[in-house]
């Protein structure tokens, strides 16, 4: 289970949000690059733990599930605590609360999915999603922090607007690719109390 590199990557991207929270929780523009740092390390590890999984052929029923479980909560505490430290605010509140909602109803899905033997691939339109938004939770997390002649507010607040719109749209794609997996068993039910 933790004995391969891919999976122990994964956990470490568990493992780092406590730390990293506690870096945004802290005031001080020198933390917040310290949190950047720790976030990209993060980020890059979700990246290389499906990379070396696949080449090295060390992909595992552990590893398929702990994945995206792990890019969840990374992303769900971070965007949590720009929210409460008010690096989130106004509307933009709405494309965050749309993200995290997202995210908890594929996790939701595909668990369900699961448990009828039912893969939900990620899409690559849902690849590309993961990268806008992590690319504007990086710039969030800097915020007024960053230099002066850069857009950095700009550019996370317009990044994470849209990463909720290629949510919705994934959403649906996934909604609409299990659809028939769910009438399946919604019939099913009803064939059997009737």
């Amino acid at each position: 289970m933790f004995t391969n590199l891919p999976n122990l990557l994964t956990v470490s991207r568990i493992f780092v949000i406590v730390p990293l929270i506690a870096l945004l929780y802290i005031e001080g523009h020198v933390l917040r690059w310290i949190a950047l740092g720790l976030f990209t390390v993060a980020c890059l590890t979700d990246f290389f733990d499906g990379y070396i999984a696949r080449s090295m052929n060390q992909l595992s029923n552990f590893g398929r599930f702990l994945d995206p479980v792990a890019d969840k909560l990374l992303v769900v505490a971070v965007a949590l605590m720009l929210v409460a430290d008010g690096r989130i605010d106004g509307f933009v509140v709405l494309a965050a609360l749309v993200i995290m909602m997202r995210e908890i109803l594929v996790s939701g899905l595909r668990e369900y999915l699961a448990e009828l033997k039912v893969r939900l691939p990620v899409s690559s339109l849902a690849k590309w999603k993961t990268v806008i938004q992590m690319i504007a939770l990086g710039h969030l997390i800097i915020h007024d922090a960053g230099p002066t002649t850069y857009p950095t507010i700009l550019v996370g607040e317009t990044g994470l607007w849209s990463a909720s719109v290629l949510t919705l749209i994934t959403g649906y794609d996934y909604l609409s690719a299990s659809r028939r997996h769910l009438k399946d068993v919604g019939s099913s039910n009803s064939h059997r109390n009737g």
